[in-house]
């Protein structure tokens, strides 16, 4: 593994930790059951802007010089690490511009104002926004922060590992939402040089796999992105990122799941646990549903990564409509 990683998720841990929340371990009885396995559901959802997002952002932020911060701050986001970013810049009164799809969802859009950041629109998906802020950033001379390629967001998404390996002895697996690969980075890499038995299974919709198709034909390939539910993880990832590498080395195991069985999922959270989440929150526990009978007697975590999701996505899924 990276040891120069593993240092700076040790570094981020302590340079974030006023910032943000250590955030519940829950065990599920209902699922335990289901499963025959001990499940623990790593809530995400509960932290400072609904998601883990503000772990990286935060940690980005906080390790610019103050010549970087007086040059301002650009992304791009589909919402959720928007909000994470607008609230980081808040923290540290730093001006930021968030680009974002043209069809972002509404509601993060609106969370991301409420920080104080400036939204910009461009672009039919989370990649063509992203290589167009890139650009933008380059053109103002200003910082450019990746969601997902940038080390500090990393490491700082990796201190999730720091909390688990505190909360739960024995992690035989952690399943994991991928989406740019920022996440399962920074846990997967902390994880498998501090428990190196446990494994890490990468979990994504069906309609949004570009990272499995990458690394299953070992090119940089753009797939077809379908439109998902799991909207926090939909698109693509620029070529040469970062992540691409660490997910080849941390990853044991890839879960592909469809649309029905995302919003199953859901669904399930809301009867058993009363808790809404995400699509991409989704994206894991319909992972584990879907191989559940690979982990009888094991201690599995599914990381619960965020809880933004739209009133009307919500009415769609539970057929409120």
């Amino acid at each position: 593994m990276d040891d120069k990683l593993v240092r700076e998720i040790e570094k981020a841990e302590k340079r974030i930790r006023p910032y943000v929340l250590k955030t519940p371990l829950m065990e599920s009885p209902y699922i335990s059951q289901l499963s025959k396995a001990h499940i623990y559901l790593k809530l995400e959802s509960e932290q400072y802007t609904g998601s883990f997002k503000i772990r990286g952002a935060t940690n980005k932020i906080l390790s610019l010089t103050n010549d970087e911060k007086t040059k301002g701050v650009i992304t791009a986001s589909t919402g959720n690490h928007g909000q994470a970013l607008a609230k980081a810049l808040k923290s540290t009164q730093t001006k930021g511009i968030v680009y974002v799809p043209e069809n972002a969802d509404q509601s993060k859009i609106d969370a991301i104002r409420r920080y104080g950041a400036e939204v910009e629109y461009y672009g039919k998906n989370s990649l063509e926004t992203e290589m167009y802020a890139k650009n933008k950033a380059k053109e103002k001379s200003a910082i450019w922060v990746s969601p997902y390629n940038d080390f500090q967001i990393v490491a700082g998404q990796g201190t999730i590992s720091i909390e688990l390996l505190e909360q739960l002895e024995n992690i035989d697996a952690v399943f994991v939402t991928i989406g740019g690969g920022g996440l399962i980075s920074g846990i997967g890499t902390h994880l498998k040089t501090k428990s190196p038995k446990t494994k890490i299974i990468g979990c994504l919709p069906e309609n949004s796999a570009e990272m499995y198709e990458c690394i299953k034909t070992r090119n940089f390939v753009e797939s077809n992105n379908k439109e998902t539910i799991s909207d926090g993880s939909a698109g693509g990832f620029e070529q040469g990122s970062i992540t691409y590498e660490i997910c080849k080395q941390v990853v044991d195991d890839f879960v592909l799941v469809t649309e029905e069985e995302i919003k199953n999922a859901i669904k399930l959270m809301i009867d058993i646990h009363h808790k809404i989440i995400e699509g991409a929150a989704g994206v894991a526990l319909a992972s584990f549903l879907k191989v559940r009978q690979n982990y009888e007697d094991k201690n599995v975590v599914i990381v619960i990564c965020g809880g933004n999701i739209s009133t009307d996505k919500l009415k769609e899924i539970l057929l409120l409509e």
